[in-house]
């Protein structure tokens, strides 16, 4: 890398060498039986530069080419790219407990046992379809500047994602669990899984109407995604965010306070700096329903004239390769404040309403102006406190600024799902549509 970093410098003004290996196991079950066990090792480096104010970037599987990949990125300056702004200088990184090099000495036939053992268990338990996937990997990053930033980190994580479906339907309750290491599932958490399960198998048909909507922390992330890309710099910049002008008012009820929490150790690949090197910081996006903050990148920071937050991240979704992206302005570590009251507090606190366990369909509806429409995959009835059963095509709209007025509770806890750490958020007075013919 510093080969490559000293050689692209005698060429452009400013340059950026970034490497990532990823070690990837994964163990799928289906049906409660042994499915799949994938490994696959992943590495590339990746080259930014910037030559009169525009910006280049190649990358590549190897060094072998040093010269061919800085062809390439100059290559790219055609694209007259502009990029005014400078690659930090960044020597103060931030020590997090993101390894446990216990980690390397596990094996697939020990997480191979485990699904089984949950398998098992789930099965004994319920008549649903067991699924199961697991992954443990080890991922190293290293990134370099022509500044003399040096920083590198190493992280490790342990996923299982339990799924039982519902009889004839891809409808199921899920959850993911994640470690550093690899542990045993909880009986708690195996418990959560059958009886939610068991309670809500019988199929039922009620009435459409406006009624409590119990947000699952497995779907709060459809809520998230539009609140995310509203607050992004590059929305603001463009003139597209509906929260311009907005900071330091209140957009949602004053139970909701949003975070993003790169050094909390408690998320995985917890992250003391961003894909661009800058320092990352515990970040306030909303307090208690007050708008605090927008998040930026180098690029977007410079343009809007105002310091990097430390948000310039590889945005990697529909499983895109990281090496092959640039930085972009993001949200990694996104935190939602717990509430006062536990799961079974909130499903009691429910006279009539649905619980969304599972989302279709997260990308319909205008996502920056904060509208969604989902399919739900699925929904659990509630009356009176208690489960009556799971719906068949349902679905719930609504505009996430006006739905997160009426939010009456959030669990007192968080669980570690798609977008970040959140609880299950009580929201009232809801559209939702259910066919019954």
């Amino acid at each position: 890398m510093e080969k490559l970093l000293e050689t692209a410098k005698q060429k452009v003004e400013q340059a950026e060498v970034y490497f990532l290996e990823e070690n990837i196991n994964l163990i799928q079950f289906e049906n409660a039986r042994l499915k799949n066990i994938e490994t696959s090792l992943q590495s590339g480096f990746s080259l930014r530069i910037i030559k009169d104010n525009r910006l280049g970037f190649a990358y590549t599987r190897n060094l072998n080419d040093r010269e061919g990949l800085i062809r390439n990125a100059l290559t790219t300056l055609k694209a007259n790219v502009k990029a005014s702004f400078e690659f930090p200088l960044n020597t103060k990184q931030s020590l997090l407990d993101t390894y446990n090099p216990a980690i390397e000495k596990v094996t697939s036939s020990v997480v191979v046992e485990e699904c089984n053992r949950i398998a098992d268990i789930l099965s004994s338990k319920t008549k649903g379809q067991v699924n199961l996937r697991a992954a443990f990997s080890v991922k190293t990053l290293k990134l370099i500047n022509n500044k003399g930033t040096d920083l590198s980190l190493k992280t490790s994580n342990y996923l299982i994602y339990g799924t039982i479906l519902y009889p004839n339907s891809y409808a199921a309750i899920h959850r993911i669990l994640s470690f550093k290491n690899f542990e045993k599932a909880p009986d708690d958490y195996l418990d959560f899984l059958s009886s939610l399960y068991n309670r809500s198998v019988k199929e039922i048909k009620p009435e459409s109407g406006r009624m409590k909507v119990l947000f699952m922390p497995e779907t709060v992330y459809v809520l998230m995604w539009r609140f995310q890309s509203a607050t992004s710099g590059e929305a603001v910049y463009q003139q597209e965010s509906p929260l311009i002008g907005k900071i330091n008012e209140k957009i949602f009820n004053e139970k909701i306070t949003i975070v993003n929490d790169p050094l909390n150790e408690k998320f995985l690949e917890a992250r003391p700096f961003d894909d661009e090197g800058t320092s990352c910081i515990f970040f306030p996006l909303v307090e208690n329903g007050i708008l605090k903050n927008y998040y930026f990148d180098l690029d977007y920071a410079n343009k809007m004239n105002v310091k990097p937050t430390g948000h310039g991240f590889k945005n990697a979704q529909w499983s895109s390769e990281k090496i092959a992206l640039k930085p972009t302005p993001s949200l990694q570590h996104l935190y939602i404040q717990p509430g006062a009251k536990s799961f079974s507090e909130l499903l009691k606190s429910i006279d009539k309403g649905i619980i969304i366990a599972g989302a279709l369909g997260a990308h319909s509806g205008n996502i920056l102006n904060g509208d969604f429409s989902i399919g739900l995959s699925p929904g659990i009835y509630v009356e009176n406190g208690e489960i009556a059963g799971y719906v068949k095509d349902a679905m719930v709209a609504g505009n996430i600024y006006q739905i997160l007025q009426n939010v009456v509770e959030l669990e007192n806890e968080v669980h570690f799902t798609i977008g970040g750490m959140f609880p299950a958020v009580l929201i009232d007075d809801v559209s939702v549509v259910i066919k019954n013919r």
